[in-house]
């Protein structure tokens, strides 16, 4: 099991926050330009930021960030891709997370610019979690997505997080979603970040 702890963290305008999520998801929600994916970003250490955040009894500022990096797994609102085929992204392949996402398995030799928006998102989560991060930072991931698929994403991320007991904080706008996926949500509002009710 493995716990994520924020210990006095501020990231731009967003006031100190201190908070844990151990192996359970957690939704964060709030208005547009709120600071949602900033705060990600920062637990990421992917910006500048102040205060501490420890994966288990290791932090981030004594931790190498390639190493840290790869235990906090961060997918953004929108993927990065850098190679032409979208094979190249990979180290490993995990056809069983394809298969769950509803990918063929040739998607791996499709061009890039030849995917959609909601292709893109589904292949950069399995990306991702063949990564096996010790904890998820997901920032709207299923918000290009059409039913079916979202259903799916919900499934694969519940599985991944309840087989490698794994805090999971998953940015969202839609409140269904937040009460089937959450027991605890944050919401961030003038710039303080509060526990609300589910």
């Amino acid at each position: 099991m493995t716990t994520l702890h924020v210990s006095n963290f501020k990231v731009r305008e967003l006031q100190p926050v201190s908070f844990t999520v151990n192996n359970e998801l957690v939704c964060l929600s709030g208005p547009s330009g709120t600071g949602k994916s900033l705060l990600l970003r920062a637990i990421a250490d992917l910006i500048v930021h102040q205060g501490e955040v420890f994966v288990d009894d290791k932090t981030c500022s004594d931790t190498h960030p390639v190493m840290w990096r790869q235990w906090v797994g961060l997918l953004p609102a929108e993927s990065s891709w850098w190679l032409d085929k979208v094979g190249d992204h990979f180290k490993q392949i995990d056809h069983e997370y394809l298969n769950a996402l509803n990918l063929p398995a040739e998607s791996l030799e499709w061009e890039v610019s030849r995917c959609s928006t909601g292709e893109k998102q589904r292949l950069a989560i399995v990306r991702l979690l063949e990564q096996q991060p010790k904890v998820l930072l997901l920032d709207e991931p299923t918000a290009s997505l059409d039913a079916d698929s979202v259903n799916r994403v919900e499934s694969v991320i519940q599985d991944y997080a309840n087989k490698f007991n794994v805090p999971v904080i998953w940015v969202s706008h839609d409140n269904q979603q937040i009460k089937r996926l959450a027991r605890r949500a944050f919401k961030i509002e003038n710039n303080e970040i509060n526990e609300v009710t589910v």
